[in-house]
Parts: structure tokens; C-alpha cells; sequence
């Protein structure tokens, strides 16, 4: 028996637009405030340089996108909020309160639901910390970079080391969990040089670490006039060999590609889009993942703060710039980029329950990995291989729809 293959304009095989759920999975929420003082010459984030940023405009504009998102998400419990930027700690404390008491307001909050806020040491305030801490947030995670002066300058940042260990004892004295951001491959740093950043920030007794190789992202002022003497990528592996050594003898043990933790301190928030959780992406440029019983929807908001804010004060969908919803031929790609980032993997139930397709859909790229060595052969773990992890932008692409 023959069949008929419908192709796409591109001359691809069209896709089901749906998929099938029997329960949706845990949803958490996203919210990007996209002003900063200066804008680093590394960063390719959304992120606007702004010497007064408009609160109350961007706060109206945040509650109409929220009102206008629920029917998607309604009566769902949300487990996270991430409060991200640009720097949110530029708000007011009172800005802060008023827009966790709008999440509290309108969606389902669990009591024990985790709450981050990104805050830049440059901007800590002892006082700041402990309102937003009275406000629910539960969380901090301080984008320190380096304990080295001379390292920050070359990465434009507006703080130094002494106010980074001032912003670190403050937040411990705020706040739970604090987690702490760190670079490495830095222009010029030595092996010594990075082993002494992470030595300071274990010096505090953290227990989450995240762990960035400074990388030349597209667009940004880096890209177009890169630092001199960056280390080459031998010196780079060996930083981050030595980094996770020194990192596992201080039992922070490496949970995903950039993320350290002690037992107990894993940021939850981050771990549900990994386990291809649900999230509702709130703010300019934002983008979320929403799944309904018979589709998942990708969306991103619009990425200008000022058209953000116009377009969400009409309440006519337009600050949504993008709408997507996965095909069964992107599926097996979305989930495994983000759950083969994880070191020990997620049960191989998750992908069935989180994709709505069988197991079997991916049948013929699981066993190839496997006699690649790059995924390990366990049939109930879907888990990168020591070999798979150290070349895991390979082992990802195997999920490629053709």
C-alpha cells in the first residue's frame, strides 16, 4: 500500500501540529525586567541600558500581559517564579512587592514555590534585600562574575570585588538560597587565577554555583571587538576540569552543563525547563513554552520594552510576537536539548509524558547513540554517556528532525 506525503512550501513533510497529553506538566513562571545600568560588552540578552527605569509604566504593562495570558494557564498551580533581566534589582522594593502580590493574586502559587530574583552586585542594598525577601522572594542569585578587579573592568562590569563579597553577605543574611554566577576563560586568566575566583565564592559557603565559559555571542560589542589573550581551548578544559574537581572535594556536585549544587540547593525553577516543564514567559521578550492536552505552544513577547509596553496596554494579544506550536517532528529534539543537558538525566517515562509521542518515535536515534557511545545503554534513563556529556552539542543534533 502506498501513502501520500504532504510537503510543506520548503519541500519538508508536513508535521502533525499536535500532540497528546494525559496530564500536563508542572508550569512555572518567567518574568524579564530588561533595564540595567550599563549594558557588558559580553551580554546578549535583552537588556537596555536606562539611568531611570519607568516602574510604574512597566508594572501596568506586566499586569495587563498576565491578565491576558491566564485563560492559557488557568487553574494551574505554579511551582517557580524566576525573576529575571537586565537587573531586577533595580526596582523598587516597593515596585517588587507590588508585583510578586500581582503574581499571588492571579495565579496559583504553591506555598513552597521557589522565588529567584537576579540582582547585580552594584546595585545591592542591604535594606533592598531584606524587603524583597519580605515581599516572598526566596532566592538570590548575584551575577558576581569574578573576584578579580581588573577581570570585571574588562567585562564592563559596575561593581568590584569588595562590593560583590558585600552584595554575597547581604543576600546570605536576606535569603535561603543564594546562588552565586561566575565566569571562567576569561582574556589573560591563568588556571590559578580561575581556581582562586571559585576558592572565594566556596569561601562563603555557597551552595549553588553557576558556571559560565565567556563566550562571543553574536551582536554584542565582544563579538565585534574581541578581547585580546582569551585562553585557548585546551587551557579552557582544563579550567573546567579542575573547577568541577575542586567544586565536588566542597560537595557542590555538577547537576547540569553550567550548574553546581550541594544536596538540597538545586534551583527548581531552572530544573523544569530542563525536565521540559511548562512556563509562562511574562516582560519584553520573554518567551514561554505552554502545554494544553492536545498541543504545546512556544511564544515570545515583543522584545523593545517601550513597544512591549504600548502594545500590552491594548489588551489585543499584539505584544506576543511569536506563536508557535510544536509539530511531532520538533519534539523529539525540544525535549532532548534540554533534558540531555542534565547530568543524570530524566527517567525515559518523561519523554512519552512530556512529548505526548512514544518512546518508539525516537527508537532509531537512541540506538544509534547508544552504539556511538554517546548516550549511556540503560533503557530507562535517557543519559548522556561521559562521552555524550563531553560532546554533547552532537549528541543533541541526533534528535534533528531531517
Amino acid at each position: 500500500m502506498s501513502r501520500t506525503i504532504i510537503l510543506q512550501p520548503d519541500g519538508r513533510p508536513a508535521q502533525r501540529p499536535g500532540t497528546t497529553l494525559t496530564s500536563l506538566p508542572p508550569l512555572s513562571v518567567y518574568v524579564h525586567v530588561p533595564w540595567c545600568v550599563r549594558k557588558c560588552p559580553y551580554c546578549d540578552f535583552n537588556s537596555h541600558a536606562a539611568s531611570d527605569i519607568p516602574e510604574r509604566a512597566y508594572l501596568d504593562a506586566l499586569r495587563h500581559d498576565l491578565e491576558q495570558a491566564l485563560p492559557s494557564i488557568w487553574g494551574r498551580q505554579v511551582v517557580s517564579v524566576f525573576i529575571g533581566g537586565g537587573t531586577p534589582s533595580l526596582l523598587s522594593a516597593a515596585g517588587l512587592d507590588e508585583l510578586l502580590a500581582m503574581l499571588r493574586s492571579h495565579l496559583r502559587l504553591l506555598p513552597d514555590a521557589e522565588v529567584t530574583l537576579e540582582a547585580n552586585p552594584g546595585t545591592a542594598e542591604a535594606g533592598r534585600f531584606r524587603d524583597y525577601a519580605a515581599s516572598g522572594v526566596t532566592r538570590l542569585s548575584l551575577g558576581i562574575q569574578s573576584f578579580d578587579d581588573a577581570q570585571l573592568q574588562k567585562l564592563g562590569r559596575i561593581h568590584d570585588a569588595g562590593q560583590a563579597r558585600a552584595a554575597i553577605r547581604m543576600a546570605q543574611q536576606a535569603v535561603a538560597r543564594v546562588n552565586l554566577d561566575l565566569m571562567f576563560a576569561l582574556p589573560g586568566q591563568t588556571l590559578d587565577a580561575c581556581l582562586a575566583d571559585v576558592r572565594q565564592a566556596l569561601s562563603f559557603g555557597t551552595e549553588h554555583l553557576s558556571l559560565y565559559h565567556l563566550t562571543m555571542e553574536p551582536n554584542t560589542v565582544f563579538a565585534k571587538y574581541p578581547p585580546r589573550d582569551l585562553p585557548d581551548d585546551d587551557t579552557a578544559a582544563a579550567m573546567q576540569d579542575a573547577v568541577q574537581a575542586e567544586l565536588a572535594q566542597a560537595s557542590l556536585q555538577r547537576y547540569e552543563v553550567s550548574a553546581y549544587a550541594r544536596p538540597g540547593a538545586r534551583c527548581k525553577h531552572n530544573l523544569n525547563y530542563w525536565e521540559f516543564g511548562d512556563y509562562l514567559g511574562l516582560g519584553p521578550g520573554a518567551h514561554g513554552k505552554i502545554s494544553f492536552h492536545d498541543r504545546i505552544v512556544r511564544e515570545a513577547r515583543a522584545r523593545q520594552p517601550e513597544s512591549w509596553m504600548e502594545r500590552a496596554s491594548r489588551a489585543d494579544g499584539s505584544h506576543i510576537a511569536e506563536t508557535r506550536t510544536l509539530g511531532t517532528l520538533d519534539l523529539p529534539f525540544e525535549f532532548m536539548l534540554n533534558a540531555l543537558r542534565l547530568r543524570d538525566g530524566v527517567a525515559s517515562s518523561l519523554f512519552a509524558e512530556r512529548t505526548g509521542l512514544s518512546l518508539a518515535a525516537i527508537a532509531h536515534q537512541l540506538e544509534a547513540a547508544v552504539s556511538r557511545g554517546l548516550l549511556d545503554a540503560d533503557p530507562t534513563r535517557l543519559q548522556a554517556s561521559s562521552l555524550g556529556w563531553r560532546f554533547l552539542n552532537d549528541l543533541q543534533e541526533m534528535f534533528l528532525s531531517n
